[in-house]
This record gives structure tokens, C-alpha cells and sequence, in this order.
């Protein structure tokens, strides 16, 4: 299978993060089609910009599988592909196993460092039901090595540094 990115988005704002005990934030999540990855800072416009030094989330990646079947296993058929607040979501990787691996997408480099793990205000921004229908399948959590501009679309994929393994990881 061919890797697609269908969309990208940005938010300037945490709704979620860091919000424990508190509402959630009414910041905008904006589709985009094109954004630019700055190595080891993040997204142009994005919240996590310069979040931190060495910050395991710079971007965030989401499967279109697990969109597709979410919305099926919970009933939301209406349900917008930001609603879970990633940066891309992406079809045809098995974002798991790119967790500790470096790789490259769409012509810019990455390393993806940990599952996004699901939390409790999925059950407010997706359904009752959504964390723990996540676990396991959050998405993943990147570095950005290289700069450059990610689109929409086709992407071409490849592993870094295993010449061994193959380029369709799903």
C-alpha cells in the first residue's frame, strides 16, 4: 500500500494539554496543505514550536485506519479527522513500529520517539468510550530531523539508517 498524507494540521493553542482540572480551550485546530518542519523545533505555527529543548512530540502523526474505525466502532460517522488533534494524518504505516526508529516521509526526516497516548479528554473530543478504544493506537509522537515542507498526498517513505527493512511497514 502507498503512503497518503490527507491532512495536516496546525493549532496555535493547547485545548487539552497541560488543562488538567480545568476546560478545555476553544483554540482552533486549522487544516493546512502544506506545512513546514523546522529540525528539532516543530511546526511552523504550531503550538509545540519550541515547546521544549529535545521535545519527543515536534510533530504528531495519526493512522487513517484508526480514523476510519473509530468512527465505526463509536458511532460517530460525522466525526472530523482533527478532532483528535495530530499533525498528519497519514495512511499506509504502522506508526507503532516506528516508534525508536528514524525514518523518512514526504522528504523530511524524523524520529518517532513514543505512542500519543490517548487521554481522558478523548472522551470529550471524540466520544464516551474513545481512550480506551485508542490505547495501543494513539498515534505516534516524532522528532523532526530535517527541515523542510510536508503536503498532502502521496508520500514517499523509506527507513533510515536499515537498509534491511522494507518500505511499506504496514
Amino acid at each position: 500500500m502507498a503512503v497518503v498524507i490527507h491532512h495536516l494540521y496546525i493549532s496555535p493553542g493547547h485545548n487539552f494539554f497541560g488543562r488538567h482540572g480545568m476546560p478545555a480551550a476553544t483554540h482552533a485546530t486549522v487544516e493546512v496543505e502544506q506545512v513546514t518542519c523546522r529540525a528539532g523545533r516543530g511546526l511552523e505555527g504550531d503550538r509545540f514550536l519550541d515547546y521544549k529543548e529535545d521535545y519527543k512530540g515536534q510533530i504528531t502523526f495519526f493512522a487513517w485506519e484508526t480514523y476510519s474505525a473509530i468512527k465505526a466502532a463509536l458511532n460517530v460517522p460525522a466525526l472530523p479527522p482533527g478532532a483528535f488533534r495530530r499533525n498528519v494524518l497519514v495512511e499506509g504505516l504502522d506508526l507503532n513500529a516506528l516508534i525508536g526508529r528514524r525514518f523518512h516521509l514526504g522528504g523530511i526526516d524524523f524520529e518517532g520517539t513514543v505512542e500519543a497516548k490517548p487521554c481522558y479528554w478523548m472522551e470529550q473530543a471524540v466520544a464516551p468510550g474513545a481512550e480506551a478504544w485508542l490505547l495501543g493506537r494513539g498515534g505516534l509522537r516524532a522528532k523532526i530531523l530535517t527541515d523542510g515542507v510536508l503536503g498532502k498526498g502521496p508520500a514517499a517513505f523509506a527507513w533510515l539508517g536499515e537498509p534491511n527493512r522494507p518500505a511499506d511497514v504496514r
